[in-house]
């Protein structure tokens, strides 16, 4: 068995959060990537497996010319841990992030986005025609616009439009998935520059990109 904790992965190392991953620990694997919310560049990830000794007949391929006497030493060989020969030094990028912050100083910026998630969603429930679709854990917000008159087809054209709409200004960038078989807008707060006042622009880009699309659509069934 498998946990994917890729982007949450980085809440464990909040007591309060830890009833969330209670029996991960009984997984074959777990995989977490610091560059997706603990303020790192692409390429660092933590994969953990409780037998080790399983991926490295997996995937050890040595021949004459890749022995070492050091290979017969007990000293690890990361080349057998996977399909690369080499790779890059990814590790230290998650040395220097830890040696500059601490444990504390990251548990409190993991915090700050938790609250800064929760304003979030906050103001969206206080806004018209919006449902948040799924509880707010970490610091990812899943909500959509869902005018009453509009069929289910056209509340999904009118998110994607927002979306388009919100990423094309340029100031802010949210994603999308599908949530019980309905298009979803996902923002996920990350940056360790994020504020209160960068929530408060979203919103304000959220409502200028509902009030473009819904412009758009007039003209369109004005002008087909």
């Amino acid at each position: 068995m498998h946990v994917d904790a890729a982007y949450a992965g980085a809440a464990a190392s909040l007591p309060e959060k830890r009833p969330l991953f209670a029996g991960w620990e009984e997984a074959d694997s777990i995989v977490w990537n610091p560059h997706k919310w603990l303020f790192l560049p692409l390429e660092c990830t933590g994969l953990f497996f409780r037998k080790m000794d399983r991926v490295r007949r997996a995937f050890s391929v040595v021949p004459t010319y890749l022995e070492t006497p050091e290979g017969s030493a007990g000293v690890r060989e990361y080349m057998d841990y996977g399909i690369q020969l080499g790779r890059r030094f990814r590790a230290l990028k998650a040395w220097i992030m830890l040696r500059t912050f601490g444990a504390r100083g990251l548990r409190e910026r993991l915090r700050s986005h938790i609250d800064l998630a929760r304003l979030l969603e906050a103001d969206l429930r206080r806004e018209p025609d919006v449902e948040i679709l799924a509880p707010v854990l970490f610091s990812v917000v899943v909500f959509r616009f869902a005018p009453a008159g509009l069929s289910e087809p056209e509340r999904d054209a009118l998110n994607q439009r927002i979306l388009e709409e919100v990423n094309r200004e340029g100031r802010f960038f949210i994603s999308h998935g599908v949530v019980k078989g309905r298009y979803a807008l996902h923002a996920a707060i990350g940056s360790l520059r994020t504020e209160e006042r960068h929530v408060a622009g979203l919103l304000e880009s959220l409502r200028l990109a509902r009030a473009a699309a819904e412009l758009a659509e007039t003209a369109k069934t004005l002008n087909p």
